[in-house]
């Protein structure tokens, strides 16, 4: 995934109009009410900030729906997991967003094809994972710009990260911790059995990456991108978006490159 840390071109914290978005919980509807309330409320195509009101699962999905619109988004935990929002809090508002530190971010695009002939597009923040769907383990190919690096992987599953999602799944897998800026996606296998001691791989943010599944009818695999699963597919397409991007807002000296470097250092 793509990032670039936007130049700190401070906002105009009296004319700026934000949108206050909820995940739905209670929390957060009430964050959302009274927030709106005190700042006023615009819809999302007239606002210049959304704020997203609850966890990461939701700032996902917020950007997921304001994809390459422009429009720049403001998390705030209200939520369970809130590793990329900022800390809640209602006072001075405009001022606080006036002098955020923008990052803008390329998603991976997956492309799928099932066991149908079927061919699904599908955009990932996080990571796009290829799960096996039975009892049986998966059984995959993996080639990286059309040359084929391994043969066979026998395995739970196996998926490609961005730097942001590099500390989701990806880290639960014991892949490696990517900085934001860094120009690398992370390749990890999840439970490998053969080759066992193969732990994955850093590739260019540029890298074209193909699993192709083999044994599709006796050990189906469904692939993942964020929230978007396809079932049974045959072979998988991963590679960063040349078009689309999301622009993050985060407070000054709480960045996401910070809670990235910090998390690399807890035990």
């Amino acid at each position: 995934m793509g990032v670039r840390t936007a130049g700190r071109k401070h906002m105009d914290a009296k004319s700026l109009t934000f949108s206050f978005a909820s995940s739905g919980t209670p929390e957060a509807d009430a964050a959302a009410k009274r927030l709106a309330g005190k700042y006023g409320q615009m819809p999302v195509g007239q606002a210049d900030i959304i704020v997203a009101l609850g966890g990461d699962g939701f700032l996902l999905q917020t950007l997921r729906e304001t994809m390459s619109t422009g429009k720049r988004v403001y998390g705030m935990n209200r939520g369970t997991v809130g590793f990329l929002m900022n800390e809640y809090n209602e006072r001075s508002l405009p001022e606080r967003l006036a002098v955020a530190v923008a990052e803008t971010i390329r998603p991976l695009e997956m492309e799928t094809i099932d066991d149908t002939g079927v061919a699904t597009q599908a955009l990932a923040i996080n990571e796009v994972s290829l799960l096996r769907q039975s009892y049986q383990a998966a059984r995959l190919r993996i080639s990286v710009d059309d040359k084929v690096r391994l043969e066979e992987l026998i395995c739970d599953g196996v998926m490609v990260a961005t730097p942001a999602g590099s500390t989701a799944y990806n880290l639960s897998a014991h892949g490696p911790i990517l900085p934001l800026d860094a120009p690398l996606l992370a390749l990890t296998p999840v439970s490998p059995f053969r080759p066992r001691r193969w732990r994955g791989a850093l590739l260019p943010k540029t890298a074209v990456v193909r699993f192709d599944i083999l044994e599709e009818k006796k050990r189906p695999v469904n692939a993942v991108a964020d929230h978007t699963e396809v079932k049974s597919v045959v072979s998988v397409k991963v590679q960063e978006s040349a078009v689309h991007t999301a622009t993050l807002l985060f407070d000054p000296g709480h960045s996401w490159s910070e809670r990235i470097l910090a998390e690399q250092f807890r035990y």
